[in-house]
């Protein structure tokens, strides 16, 4: 907050998105509207305007991140043991372990076997107005719409925030920060927000500065983890098979204009492994990975590792998705630890 008085009246407005988001959509509430109509969604159901938008926002994250974000993974989800019952145990298990975690193995061929056919593009969703829509969803596919919801969630709170309170704001949830409105001062005038990316304790640190409008995402293979049949699973699924994705990178850190983008990008770089490199130096996303072994490699504008905490992100020329780097000059105090 650049307006500390106002911290409360924040909080207040924070945790009525945060709980509005929640009863839309949460897997872990027999109450939320996913739970009451999914058994229903292969005939088609009605959903109301929160849902609707973070369908649409889901299915943004799919298209951009070409599938490697898939909001239709729940019954894969189910099926290794996360779902109701199980949201604080798989979350708080194996954090203090740092080696890969082992994917069940694929069916042995002589082929490699052919990927599933994507479910966000099975997924129909008919306008009936401005304020509900028709979602149909084959049977066979549930819905899972909680990283990319969690995502939305900062990105409405910080701008109710600002809207409603009129100063800068930086919220973080989890992982996922969006900030809106100025950020705060220093040296006589606004600054960057600074933020400590690390994700668990003993994985390597860095303080950046992220430019006011802008946002932060990491994903993680290190926590929510669990056992499932004996083998150690985590939360981040590969679309094309329904199991945890190799767990290349410990953790994925992104920056863009939005959360959605943000946490998009950050969970394909855990679902593409080694693969999210070109494609992120391509075009020029500024992520931080962290691998199995603690070594960090960055892409796009992310500051070099020299704890400069006064490189900032700010919107590049060719609006790509994480904006590039450049001297601030401030170094204003704030912020929030980050992971």
């Amino acid at each position: 907050m650049t307006d500390s008085s106002m911290l409360a009246a924040a909080e207040e407005i924070v945790r009525t998105v945060v709980a509005g988001v929640d009863l839309a959509c949460s897997r872990f509430r027999n109450d939320s509207e996913l739970v009451r109509l999914q058994p229903r969604m292969a005939s088609g159901v009605s959903v109301g305007p929160l849902f609707r938008l973070l369908l649409e926002r889901a299915l943004d994250a799919a298209r951009m991140t070409d599938g490697d974000v898939d909001p239709t993974l729940g019954a894969d989800l189910a099926a290794l043991g996360h779902g109701p019952g199980t949201q604080d145990g798989p979350g708080t298990q194996g954090h203090q372990g740092i080696r890969s975690v082992p994917v069940p193995p694929l069916p042995s061929s002589l082929e490699a076997p052919a990927p599933r056919v994507p479910g966000w593009s099975r997924l129909r969703l008919d306008s009936q107005g401005p304020d509900t829509a028709v979602l149909t969803v084959p049977a066979g596919l549930h819905l899972d719409l909680g990283a990319s919801a969690k995502a939305v969630a900062a990105d409405l709170a910080a701008a109710e925030v600002h809207r409603t309170l009129g100063c800068g704001v930086l919220v973080s949830l989890g992982g996922d920060l969006a900030s809106a409105g100025p950020g705060p001062q220093g040296e006589g005038k606004p600054g960057p927000w600074q933020i400590l990316v690390q994700d668990l304790p003993a994985d390597p640190a860095q303080q950046i500065s992220l430019a006011p409008g802008f946002a932060l995402a990491t994903s993680s293979t290190q926590k929510r983890r669990w056992k499932h049949q004996g083998t150690q699973v985590h939360h981040i699924l590969d679309p094309r098979f329904g199991l945890p994705a190799e767990a290349v990178w410990r953790s994925a850190s992104v920056a863009a204009p939005t959360c959605l983008e943000a946490n998009a990008f950050s969970t394909a770089a855990i679902v593409r492994g080694f693969g999210a490199l070109q494609r992120f130096r391509t075009e020029g996303i500024a992520a931080r990975l962290v691998d199995s072994l603690g070594r960090v490699t960055t892409t796009g504008g992310w500051p070099a590792e020299s704890g400069n905490a006064e490189s900032g992100y700010r919107r590049a020329e060719d609006a790509s998705p994480a904006g590039d780097t450049s001297p601030t000059g401030s170094s204003s105090p704030g912020g929030a630890r980050h992971g």
